[in-house]
């Protein structure tokens, strides 16, 4: 009897150990049995993802993703990700992907992630005050820069990345938690200029005066969605339903509602 007790109890932990489990990751389905799909955002990156003032989310990849919800009958959940740990809470299932204006990178694909094909041309761009000193790449000697962690300017600007000798040459690299406080520190002088996808900061500029961005471009990049690696057909699912909305019409209505972002970096649509 007191081994049966002993082997009861047991049982019972493992079951409410896997229960636990089950809740830490993202939820498959609701009540009525639909599924349920968790897009991983950062919540400060317009015009592809962001608060918007009513309260919900909004921008051109959950617009798109919504729609790819409801052609495959989906629910959407809708996670803010700190994007500089976006990966590691995708891998602890805290979201089924991370689709938010995110650059595809080599160290991505060698860490074994199933990528969606990419859909969006995107350069790395300067932003500076109106009336700053600085023209182009070549007068960032000296001073103090800002980027977002985690993001492709972060790499380009790292030991080893594509503009790691022009990095060099600054006084100062500010590493922010978001884009909006790149701007904030911009605006409020802390920085002199801020590296920054080139929508983000054409976004950014056509709602608040006093910012011009630099006619360079330091690097060119791809958009694309990142899966765990065993969720290839939810890929396949995702790019499908994207396929049909390009095909319908409705992918580049959706791409009319956004000024900031070009058409022509539209790869779905070429």
């Amino acid at each position: 009897m007191k081994n049966l007790k002993k082997t009861l109890c047991l049982l019972l932990a493992v079951l409410v150990t896997v229960s636990l489990l089950a809740g830490c990751g993202s939820k498959k389905e609701d009540e009525g049995g639909k599924k349920v799909f968790t897009m991983g955002i950062d919540a400060e990156y317009p015009p592809f993802s962001y608060l918007g003032s009513d309260g919900s989310y909004a921008g051109f990849d959950v617009d798109v993703c919504k729609a790819a919800c409801d052609l495959l009958g989906w629910e959407l959940k809708i996670f803010p990700v700190n994007w500089d740990q976006k990966l590691v809470q995708l891998d602890s299932m805290e979201c089924d992907c991370v689709w938010s204006g995110m650059t595809i990178l080599d160290s991505m694909k060698d860490a074994g992630y199933t990528l969606s094909a990419p859909y969006y041309d995107n350069t790395q761009v300067i932003m500076v005050k109106e009336g700053s000193d600085i023209k182009s790449s070549k007068d960032l000697s000296g001073k103090a820069v800002a980027v977002q962690l985690g993001t492709s300017g972060e790499s380009l600007l790292n030991e080893g990345g594509d503009q790691a000798a022009l990095a060099a040459t600054f006084g100062s690299l500010m590493r922010c938690d978001s884009f909006l406080k790149c701007f904030t520190e911009l605006g409020g002088g802390a920085v002199d200029a801020v590296i920054v996808d080139k929508p983000v900061a054409a976004s950014y500029a056509a709602k608040n005066a006093g910012f011009i961005i630099l006619d360079e471009n330091l690097g060119a990049e791809q958009y694309g969605i990142a899966f765990r690696a065993a969720d290839k057909e939810l890929c396949a699912s995702i790019e499908g339903a994207v396929k049909t909305l390009v095909e319908n019409g409705t992918y580049a209505k959706i791409a009319e509602k956004y000024p900031d972002i070009s058409t022509n970096n539209l790869l779905f649509l070429n």
